[in-house]
């Protein structure tokens, strides 16, 4: 096993390409359709948004344009371009491999793997496995031996610097990615210890202009002190819930591959929506996305809470 490229700053994760050969034999996932293209304009925001059932949970995928409103700041926008295709994702996937995973990471790898699996055939993925510091172990790829190959960089150590290992992912899928939706998968199990930046400052990060949704899986020990789990289980939740991606506590092991499975299906199953900020000012926008007043009842759609504009119009 080739050991794990160890990165001090994000730049350099952003910088750090594994070498391709042109002999790999690594299997791809078939390319089962035409690729979906959309390209987002300079200046416009990018908004992905989830419709569930209130009541079970199931997502719902059959509404029209018609039965949405964007706000920004209260104020209705203009969207400009309106999506609910299966499209294509650039996906990193970032697993915890501090002391006390040695006994998950097993099963955490299957699970992340299946994820991969029953996403579409056209997304691309990279992997970071981060303790108190952070690997990026393979960069973009569609090849499922190379995912494999990555997280079986287990070197299960030290504590867990989740913050720096999601800003370093987040600066390395803005500069690398292929693709215009970008998502990060967060396997972790407990509250960060070891990084440099703290969790207000990764949410600010996280809340730039069309940055990545983020799923956080928490494998939260149940022996742990409660004041403990619930520093964990609010982070992974603030992380979440300020991208409009969701987080999750499966109660063991055996529930984590069907979570993995949930997420993919719900990134799948989203809306997209593209509009140009009729506000002017810089500092942070807020988003709300509405359903028509027939579904408010029965539906919950959830979507990023804002961004950071960094210019005036």
């Amino acid at each position: 096993m080739k050991p794990p490229r160890r990165t001090v700053h994000c730049l350099a994760l952003s910088l750090c390409l594994l070498a391709s050969t042109a002999a790999a034999q690594a299997a791809h996932r078939p390319q089962q359709r035409a690729p979906y293209v959309f390209k987002a304009n300079v200046g416009e925001v990018l908004v992905h948004a989830t419709v569930v059932n209130k009541k079970n949970g199931a997502p719902v995928i059959d509404l029209p344009e018609s039965d949405f409103t964007v706000y920004e700041n209260g104020v209705p926008q203009h969207v400009q371009f309106f999506s609910h295709e299966d499209a294509p994702v650039s996906v990193g996937i970032l697993i915890d491999n501090s002391g006390s995973m040695v006994d998950s990471r097993p099963a955490v790898n299957r699970a992340a793997i299946n994820f991969v699996k029953a996403s579409n055939p056209q997304d691309e993925e990279f992997v970071v496995n981060f303790n108190d510091e952070y690997y990026l172990d393979a960069s973009f790829t569609d090849s499922i031996p190379k995912l494999e190959d990555a997280l079986e960089h287990i070197e299960s150590r030290g504590g867990t610097a989740l913050y720096d290992a999601t800003i370093a992912s987040l600066d390395y899928i803005n500069n690398n990615a292929h693709n215009e939706k970008h998502v990060l998968l967060v396997v972790t199990d407990g509250d960060d210890d070891a990084s440099r930046y703290t969790l207000e400052q990764t949410v600010h990060l996280l809340q730039a202009k069309n940055s990545p949704l983020i799923y956080c899986i928490g494998i939260l020990d149940h022996d742990d002190s409660h004041s403990m789990k619930k520093t964990a289980e609010r982070a992974l939740i603030a992380l979440a819930s300020a991208t409009g991606g969701a987080a999750y506590f499966p109660k063991n092991l055996k529930q984590v591959n069907a979570t993995t499975l949930a997420v993919a299906q719900e990134i799948r199953s989203q809306y997209t929506f593209a509009y140009h900020s009729n506000q002017t000012g810089t500092g942070f926008r807020t988003i709300r996305i509405e359903v028509k007043d027939e579904h408010q009842k029965h539906l919950d759609v959830r979507a990023r809470k804002g961004y950071y504009s960094t210019s005036a119009h």
